[in-house]
């Protein structure tokens, strides 16, 4: 039976990557069928929703959803709820996962082979925000649950994994008591996988650590502002967020999109570098059990960034197109 794959293309070059991507996945030849789906910014322009129903009800219906790019406004809009903020709570896709690989390019530090495991459903992401004149509070909620999943989730990716290390990236130095909960719980869940090494470390340090010495992490996990931030810090060593593919995942559904934004500057000029999206659609096999077909398409992503054409962000003149094309003539 062929897998049924949603495809939402989101806002702004979204309408060029998604594309692009979905050409790669019908070359590696696996039985795939497309469904198409609508959300983001420009949805709820013209319907007065981020995310309709029958959106989400595709999504359900699919076996996973490879999504394009959201746009944000700048001002607060009233009614207006950000598109993939709402799936993951919606679909209870509580693990985000960034993988940060090098690539053949000049940009990206050698030696680079990691996965950021950030919990996606609660912390300070709960906005729950009150102000009091000029004081301003928010509340972070940290559950043993939700610990205990994203700490089960990134033991399990790690005991998949040569390496087999993970590192639990906290603040409980300072906050002793939610951010000493998520420390705990993931290490009394670290207990039923005795063939992953579990390490602690503050996220400050760890963050200096990245800078300097990323070679020595496999797999980091943490909460959701943190991880947040942690992410980013790691697509910049491997190139930006143009290369950095991403997860977000529930027992249940899994939605994969690129990092990167809307980039309106360029949407619509058929310039935009697909390879975030590509690679989130090689995750999204990967997820599915297509390991040979997922490597396959990495493995030619990574000779088009090495020998070109590259797109202009990448230092090229190469068009999404040819881009695309080429990547598809290396899976050959």
């Amino acid at each position: 039976m062929a897998y049924r794959i949603c495809l939402i293309e989101g806002d702004g070059i979204g309408h060029e990557v998604v594309p692009a991507a979905r050409k790669v996945l019908e070359a590696t030849g696996l039985p795939l069928e497309f469904i198409e789906a609508e959300a983001g910014w420009e949805t709820f322009e013209r319907r007065g929703i981020s995310v309709p129903e029958e959106t989400v009800e595709k999504i359900m219906a699919s076996d996973a959803t490879l999504f394009g790019a959201a746009t944000s406004p700048t001002r607060k809009v009233p009614g207006f709820f950000g598109a993939i903020r709402y799936l993951r709570r919606r679909l209870d896709l509580y693990a985000n996962v960034r993988p940060a690989k090098s690539r053949p390019l000049p940009g990206s530090r050698p030696g680079v082979d990691l996965v950021i495991v950030r919990e996606n459903t609660e912390g300070l992401y709960v906005e729950q925000e009150r102000r009091y004149l000029d004081v301003a509070i928010a509340d972070a909620v940290i559950s043993k649950k939700a610990s205990e999943r994203i700490g089960r989730y990134a033991l399990r990716l790690a005991s998949r994994r040569p390496r087999k290390l993970l590192h639990a990236a906290h603040k409980a130095n300072v906050l002793p008591v939610t951010q000493g909960l998520f420390l705990d719980t993931v290490k009394e869940v670290a207990q039923e996988f005795p063939e992953v090494t579990l390490k602690d470390i503050i996220v400050d340090n760890c963050a200096m650590q990245l800078v300097m010495r990323p070679e020595q992490f496999d797999v980091i996990v943490t909460t959701n502002l943190l991880g947040d931030i942690l992410s980013d810090l790691t697509a910049g060593l491997v190139g930006g967020l143009g290369l950095a593919p991403s997860g977000n995942i529930g027992d249940r559904y899994a939605v994969f999109e690129p990092v990167h934004g809307s980039a309106p500057d360029i949407a619509g000029k058929g310039i935009a570098n697909p390879t975030a999206t590509i690679l989130s659609a090689a995750m999204m096999l990967e997820h599915l059990g297509e390991l040979e077909a997922a490597r396959r398409i990495e493995a030619a992503v990574d000779r088009v960034l090495a020998e070109g054409p590259h797109t202009p962000d990448l230092g090229g003149t190469a068009t999404t197109e040819a881009f695309t094309e080429a990547v598809i003539r290396a899976m050959a």
